[in-house]
């Protein structure tokens, strides 16, 4: 193992589920490269994966969902990471709504912003996508033991589509 992996595998940084809509398709999927980029002005950066469906719907969106997820919320970071869109619709079973600018709101995931898409930049088997904050939401009062969920929680998810190279 290389020292970068080394060093890598030492990271928990948060996930997330970004939801996609163009059209008539919707999209999500569980993210874990994803982070503020510029304070000013304000930008995210979220990297969906090229062999991900919700990739290519996001390709032909102006706006993205970025969900924040809490621990407790292992179910639905399953749901949106271990299927893939290709196979079943994730928002059948799941209770959502139309957001700002036609994007996807998961009810459950109070913790929201939508950003428009400003740039899309070729990463490897990663493409990210430049965020501008339009709209957020978060819920007045969190436990004071609230914590999002990270890479570490994530464990036992099976991605629903293989990891490249893996």
């Amino acid at each position: 193992m290389s020292a970068v992996q080394e060093f890598l595998d030492r990271l928990d940084y948060p996930m997330y589920v970004v939801t996609a809509a163009a059209g008539e398709e919707r999209a999500g999927c569980l993210v874990g490269f994803a982070s503020q980029c510029s304070m000013v002005p304000v930008r995210f950066m979220v990297w969906l994966s090229t062999a991900n469906r919700t990739y290519r719907v996001a390709c032909s969106a102006d706006f993205l969902a970025v969900h924040l997820l809490s621990r407790a919320q292992y179910d639905l970071a399953e749901h949106f990471g271990g299927r893939t869109g290709d196979e079943v619709d994730k928002f059948a079973d799941v209770a959502w709504h139309e957001g700002p600018a036609g994007t996807v709101l998961l009810d459950e995931a109070p913790d929201w912003f939508v950003g428009r898409v400003e740039r899309r930049t070729d990463g490897g088997d990663h493409v990210g996508f430049l965020l501008s904050p339009l709209e957020d939401a978060a819920p007045e009062l969190r436990a004071p033991d609230w914590q999002p969920f990270r890479l570490s929680d994530s464990e036992g998810i099976e991605a629903g589509h293989p990891v490249p190279g893996a």
